[in-house]
């Protein structure tokens, strides 16, 4: 792997020695960045933290992935079968250091892009970079991941509460609440899970708040992973999916409407196609129904330091932890082109490119029910095919 700047000084004007510039060393750069060499083509990986796999490991210590070692592997590369069926946020960073090495990928750490635009000959981009460099490519792959910018909601009176207040993305373990009434906010999988980790971690009081109740789901049923499922059903209609989803919800999971948590109105795969991911089951309904994790309803502001809740009820939790989601943070980047829609996600993504920015691809912005691992790895495959054909014979070739 490239420790050196040297890669990302401004390229030669002629159009066939531009490489393709891959934005971000995550897993879905790294994935298209092994497709593209595996077909000759050159393809710099430019990323603004000093390594690779920067957001990974700023997860939560707890953290494992949801979907299974054997579909979250990247193309070329297994997962070692010692990192068990459910792997660890560390050992997701060292399987990502260990493809970079294994591949020999040309990664440029420390350079971040702030603006994409055509490169003037109209042939190209051009990339404005950190330390003033501007870099032209042949083509350009935007991989800065899902979790890029924390998402924090306006919440009237904010300044007013005097408790400990943090972003989910600040969270990395219960060691610093032991002993506290601790509010977390948001039922997504980071929610719940960090739920559960400050619960068992010692909190003396844990209370989550929920705006939409979520379809709660078993990680894996007498063996047979969520994940399956969701690769089974993917490509099914929505209606015919949530109508099978929920005799099968009613016979894996509890009925927790007692608890503050009803089943949802809307179905499974519906939700998931509007980004409600289901939330996997790692003890959020143990919890729940031990009366361990309170569920409360959801955060509308502040008032005089307490918590105002939907119901009117006013709280004074010692912290607040926003798992609140994250926001895509393209607008800088690629906003001026016309390719976001209007919630700032690239309206197409893996091989398709926009019809007025070809040669401009984007992986990694959707959350499918199906592990967003795998489809990284397959939007790889298919974006190197995609680049070779449309824009292969203006980028530049590796020697053989």
């Amino acid at each position: 792997m490239a420790d050196s700047t040297a890669s990302a000084e401004p390229q030669p004007a002629h159009p066939a020695d531009r490489p393709v510039y891959v934005i971000g060393a995550g897993p879905g750069g790294l994935a298209v960045a092994h497709a593209l060499r595996a077909r000759d083509i050159r393809a710099v990986v430019l990323e603004r933290e000093d390594r690779v796999g920067a957001s990974w490991r700023r997860h939560y210590d707890r953290l494992r992935l949801h979907t299974t070692r054997r579909l979250s592997a990247l193309p070329g590369l297994p997962m070692p079968r010692s990192f068990g069926r459910w792997v660890s946020r560390d050992d997701v960073v060292r399987y990502l250091e260990k493809y970079a090495e294994h591949h020999q990928l040309e990664i440029v750490t420390g350079v971040e892009v702030f603006r994409v635009e055509r490169a003037p000959d109209g042939t190209g981009w051009l990339l404005h970079a950190s330390g003033g460099r501007e870099l032209t490519g042949a083509a350009v792959v935007v991989a800065t991941g899902y979790n890029h910018t924390p998402r924090l909601p306006q919440w009237p009176g904010r300044d007013t509460y005097t408790g400990e207040f943090r972003h989910a993305a600040e969270y990395r373990d219960a060691v610093p609440y032991t002993g506290r009434d601790v509010l977390v906010v948001g039922v997504g999988n980071t929610g719940a899970e960090i739920a559960v980790d400050l619960v068992e971690g010692g909190a003396a009081r844990v209370r989550l708040s929920v705006r939409t109740a979520p379809h709660i789901v078993r990680r894996s049923t007498a063996g047979w992973p969520a994940q399956y499922n969701g690769v089974l059903v993917r490509r099914l209609p929505a209606r015919l999916v949530d109508r099978l989803a929920r005799p099968l919800a009613r016979i894996s999971t509890p009925d927790l409407s007692a608890h503050g948590l009803p089943r949802p109105d809307t179905g499974l795969l519906t939700r998931a196609a509007e980004g409600a991911i289901p939330v996997q089951d790692v003890g959020l309904i143990d919890a729940v129904r031990g009366g361990r994790v309170e569920i409360v309803t959801a955060l509308e502001g502040f008032e005089d330091g307490k918590a105002v809740l939907a119901d009117g009820t006013r709280i004074a939790p010692d912290a607040v932890i926003a798992a609140t989601g994250y926001l895509r943070g393209l607008e800088g980047l690629v906003g001026h082109l016309g390719v976001l829609d209007a919630r700032g996600r690239p309206v197409v993504h893996g091989p398709r490119t926009p019809a007025d920015a070809p040669g401009l691809y984007f992986t990694g912005f959707t959350n499918p029910i199906s592990g967003m691992l795998r489809e990284l790895a397959r939007d790889a495959e298919r974006i190197a095919k995609a680049l070779a054909r449309r824009d292969g014979a203006r980028a530049s070739r590796l020697p053989r």
